[in-house]
Parts: C-alpha cells; sequence; structure tokens
C-alpha cells in the first residue's frame, strides 16, 4: 500500500510550543476542528498528547486529505476522526458544531477571502466563550518583524498575488464584531499564536 503522508519540516519545530500554548486554551472534552489541517501532522501530534478530545481535521485540497487519512493511520491515535473536505470560504461547512476552532499556517498561504471565511464559519460553530486559534506570521504595525518574514511574503505573493503575511491589526479587526481577544503568544522563527473567543 502506498503511503500518502506529506511531510511539512516546519511541524517538527513548531507543533510542541503550540500544543504547550494550547494546553490551557482548549476545553478537557469536546470536538475540536482544525482548518487547513494540511499534512496532518498538527493533528495526530495534539491528538496524542490530548486524548480527551476528539479531532476533526479538514482541508479543500485531496492531496491533504489523502496525507491526513495517511497520518492518522500510521500515528494509531484513535481520538482524530476521518478528514472531511472543507473550503473555509464556503457558507456552510460539513461540522455544525465544535468546542474550538484551530487554524495553523492558513491564512497567508490563501486568499484574504479565506480569513474572512474562517472567522464567520467560526462564529457559525462556536458557542459563546469558545476559543478560536490562529498560528502563522503576521506583519505588526505595518511592517514585517524579522527580515526572513518579509522575505517569506514575496515569496508567498510570487507564488500566489492573493496570498501573502496579513497585518495582524487586519485579522483583529475581521474578528472584532464576534470575537474577543486575541491573546497573543510569542512563537519562535517570528510566528504569533492569537488565541480568540467567541462574543
Amino acid at each position: 500500500m502506498s503511503d500518502a503522508r506529506q511531510y511539512a519540516p516546519a511541524t517538527q519545530r513548531n507543533r510542541d510550543v503550540i500544543l504547550d500554548v494550547l494546553r490551557p486554551v482548549l476545553p478537557a472534552r469536546g470536538l475540536v476542528l482544525e482548518v487547513a489541517s494540511g499534512t496532518g501532522e498538527h493533528v495526530v501530534h495534539l491528538a496524542g498528547a490530548l486524548p480527551g478530545l476528539a479531532f476533526q481535521p479538514t482541508d479543500p485540497n485531496p492531496e491533504a486529505l489523502a496525507s491526513i487519512e495517511g497520518w492518522i493511520a500510521a500515528s494509531g491515535v484513535t481520538n482524530v476522526r476521518r478528514p472531511l473536505r472543507l473550503d473555509a470560504t464556503a457558507e456552510h461547512w460539513p461540522v455544525a458544531t465544535a468546542d474550538a476552532v484551530l487554524c495553523i499556517n492558513m491564512i497567508h498561504i490563501a486568499p484574504w477571502a479565506a480569513a474572512v471565511g474562517l472567522f464567520a464559519g467560526a462564529a457559525r460553530i462556536l458557542a459563546p466563550g469558545a476559543p478560536l486559534y490562529l498560528y502563522g506570521p503576521y506583519r505588526r504595525g505595518g511592517a514585517h518583524t524579522a527580515p526572513s518574514n518579509e522575505a517569506f511574503d514575496q515569496s508567498l505573493k510570487t507564488r500566489d498575488p492573493a496570498w501573502g503575511v496579513r497585518d495582524l491589526e487586519a485579522v483583529i479587526g475581521l474578528a472584532a464584531a464576534d470575537f474577543t481577544g486575541p491573546d497573543i503568544t510569542e512563537m519562535p522563527a517570528n510566528n504569533l499564536s492569537l488565541v480568540f473567543r467567541r462574543r
């Protein structure tokens, strides 16, 4: 049987620091929806460390969905559901309710409409007080926080002009109608963890 697993090298470097931020944020029990699960490496790592939670990975990309399936099978975790196809911009998501929503490294590798859809969708399915977690690089005060982030931003825009490192203030503004926060944690490699809470 062929192995459909994909590998994102950054996951090995950031998965434990992300877990450290999420431990006090996520509920002890319930369903965690991950939007844009990518390779699937993060979700199986989090699930292995947080066995009281059920995780629902999603992605719009068929190759990513196959990779997620591969990681679930290889890891042996039993609290990760089969991945679902989810386009963040869709008006209806395949999950009606969740106790938390995670989105790691998506909004800069997608059009701005995906960020708009992420907050709209999370607002529809989260109860008041439930967390929405974002991780990735951001511009602050209109400027990049490191030369490496500026170079990354340029490389993203070369691949697709609709992509790019987002302004933190614009993301907070997008969230403001439905979410409080964010609580911001500085992360390695000039990334940020943002925790919003449903109003």
